[in-house]
């Protein structure tokens, strides 16, 4: 069976507002994401003095049919939300630090990306629309799974003759024993 895709445009809005600490001038935070947005590079979209918005870039939001399970959750949690990464622009052109890389609506491909540190990871709330095109998606493509439950193999593993190392090696006893000679402590 052929895995089944979706995929929609997705604007990513990041707030830059003053840093807090004397190490930080600005802080940086994804605060929404506009489904069906057109291309942008950090297009200001509102000033409220220090704090600006910017729809820093157009992302493809891929769903695939093999990752159903993972948009339940999405869409179960409470709101629900999709994962937006930002990862440190270092080119010499760059007109801001971050950049926006990957916009996923899987929690676990989201936390993958959180424990890698890879970059700046942040949980943005679905708006309606894309909540109702991610559970119509799920809808039509979940295929539910039955729990398989492993069984135990029936090998006597009680027989084995633990430390004494390598079978082909002749040796009176146990491999981890103490050297001669030795008596603790530290040398």
């Amino acid at each position: 069976m052929a895995l089944a895709r979706a995929s929609i445009p997705v604007g990513i809005v990041v707030r830059r507002s003053p840093g807090v600490t004397k190490w930080a001038k600005w802080a940086w935070k994804v605060v929404a994401v506009v489904p069906g947005a057109g291309p942008a590079n950090w297009r200001e979209l509102r000033r409220e003095g220090d704090v600006v918005d910017y729809h820093a870039a157009t992302l493809t939001l891929d769903l695939w049919s093999s990752d159903t399970e993972a948009y339940h959750v999405a869409l179960a949690s409470d709101p629900p939300g999709v994962c937006v990464v930002l990862r440190e622009d270092d080119a010499p052109d760059a007109r801001m630090p971050w950049k926006p890389v990957i916009v996923t609506a899987s929690p676990y491909e989201g936390q993958d990306y959180l424990d890698s540190g890879d970059g700046l990871v942040e949980r943005v709330t679905m708006p309606d629309g894309m909540v109702a095109w991610i559970a119509d998606f799920v809808r039509r493509h979940h295929v539910e799974e039955p729990f398989v439950k492993r069984k135990r193999d029936t090998k006597r593993v009680d027989l084995v003759e633990d430390g004494k190392g390598d079978a082909r090696v002749r040796q009176l006893s146990d491999v981890f024993r103490a050297p001669h000679g030795y008596r603790g402590g530290t040398a």
